[in-house]
């Protein structure tokens, strides 16, 4: 057998301009007098981690900041979002679902964010897809160390019971196609609006739009 696995949130919806709005009403609840502009924050999302973004820009500026009480906000402000703004799957990532399914592939999210996000993430999307019915879903707290280190990928692989070579990874930043990488599995490359301008070298290919019978032929000839 073969799997299919969606590295991010942002992989099956675009959520990123939301996580950014999240971080700019978060900074100001916690009296901070940042905003993260556009371009700012496209440049940020070349590393992982939003608390580690949060404590080198407070490094920056030389203010002592509480990085993950702030992350803390930002992301429940972000959960609310995702449930009453509402989103939609990115284009062709309903169809990939429902292809893998179809072809009797196993179907995945590896990412390193919260229970929580992914939980608010679900309810989102309920109206047009139920990630509930993936094969497995790995978050932070099933990992000792969070993208781009392997260890989601090398987690998800162990519970699917699934060689790397069988899988497929569809990752929308640097860090998850150097995660996915680092396990062996092969990624594509399928960006965000805010990292579209990265360089995804890295990936076996990119994308901008999913082909359900591409991506499924690739794993099953993997």
């Amino acid at each position: 057998m073969a799997a299919i696995l969606f590295g991010s949130i942002s992989s099956v919806a675009d959520t990123s301009e939301l996580q950014r709005e999240s971080f700019n009403e978060a900074f100001a609840q916690h009296g901070l007098d940042w905003r993260w502009e556009h371009d700012d924050y496209v440049a940020m999302l070349e590393s992982s981690g939003g608390a580690d973004r949060v404590a080198a820009y407070a490094e920056e500026r030389g203010q002592e900041v509480d990085a993950r009480a702030v992350h803390a906000t930002k992301s429940s402000i972000f959960q609310d979002k995702l449930i009453s703004e509402g989103v939609e799957p990115r284009p062709g990532v309903v169809e990939t679902i429902e292809a893998a399914h179809r072809e009797g592939l196993k179907v995945g999210l590896v990412t390193t964010t919260s229970p929580d996000n992914i939980d608010a993430l679900v309810t989102a999307l309920r109206p047009h897809v139920d990630l509930r019915g993936f094969d497995v879903v790995v978050d932070v707290t099933q990992v000792e160390q969070p993208k781009p280190d392997r260890d989601a990928y090398a987690f998800a692989l162990d519970r699917l019971d699934e060689q790397a070579g069988a899988c497929v990874a569809i990752e929308d930043n640097l860090g998850g196609v150097e995660a996915a990488t680092a396990a062996g599995v092969t990624v594509i490359a399928f960006p965000n609006a805010n990292t579209a301008g990265h360089d995804f070298a890295g990936a076996h290919s990119r994308v901008d739009k999913l082909d359900a019978a591409a991506l499924v032929g690739l794993a099953q000839s993997a």
